[in-house]
């Protein structure tokens, strides 16, 4: 029984350092900037696999097809993401300066979109490795599920705290584990809603 719990542990092991390591690789290969989007998208489509129960996988595989299928389509998301961001930054940066009550009112709604466009952003790659569906309706159903599903939500702040402050702690981790740990409790949170909301509307 040890035998087998040590084997387990340390295929899990290897498994999951074998896809941080591929993750990194990719995003090296699309020069850091280019390569984040769809090498989290593959990261993403692994782990998904994983968490439908599918560990005969070729991790190499999926990173080299997806990579290329998803690069162009990927970066247009990411480039989206980014002039969001900088829209809400902006006016994050204004509202600071502005005297008066209002600023205040006004600076608490973008640092409450800035929060809810983080989880738009997670949300994101779930959606994205699940479903099938045009780039309007990813980014929708997203910035939807951020803040209509409190419940999973606050499940996903939990595990990615804690992970977080494992990694914190233990700095040496980073290139081994931080992305595959991040990913895997995301899609496997993700996917239990998923199935929730598919069984409820079949």
């Amino acid at each position: 029984m040890f035998g087998n719990i040590l084997q387990q542990t340390s295929e899990w092991v290897t498994r999951l350092v074998w896809v941080n390591l591929l993750w990194l690789l990719f995003i090296g290969a699309g020069l850091g900037i280019f390569g984040f989007m769809p090498a989290t998208i593959a990261l993403f489509t692994v782990t998904r696999k994983w968490s439908m129960g599918n560990f005969d996988i070729s991790p190499w595989k999926i990173y080299k097809e997806t990579f290329k299928k998803e690069f162009f389509r990927g970066n247009f998301a990411g480039l989206i993401f980014v002039l969001l961001g900088l829209f809400i930054y902006f006016d994050l940066k204004v509202a600071e300066m502005m005297p008066g009550v209002f600023s205040i009112f006004l600076y608490v709604f973008f640092l409450f979109l800035s929060l809810v466009f983080v989880f738009t952003i997670i949300y994101f790659f779930p959606l994205y490795v699940h479903y099938q569906l045009s780039m309007r309706d990813y980014f929708k159903q997203a910035f939807i599920y951020a803040i209509a599903s409190p419940t999973t939500t606050f499940l996903m702040i939990v595990g990615l705290f804690c992970i977080g402050y494992l990694i914190y702690n233990l700095p040496g981790l980073i290139p081994f584990v931080s992305g595959v740990l991040m990913a895997y409790w995301i899609i496997n949170v993700c996917m239990k809603r998923f199935r929730r909301l598919e069984e409820a509307v079949s």
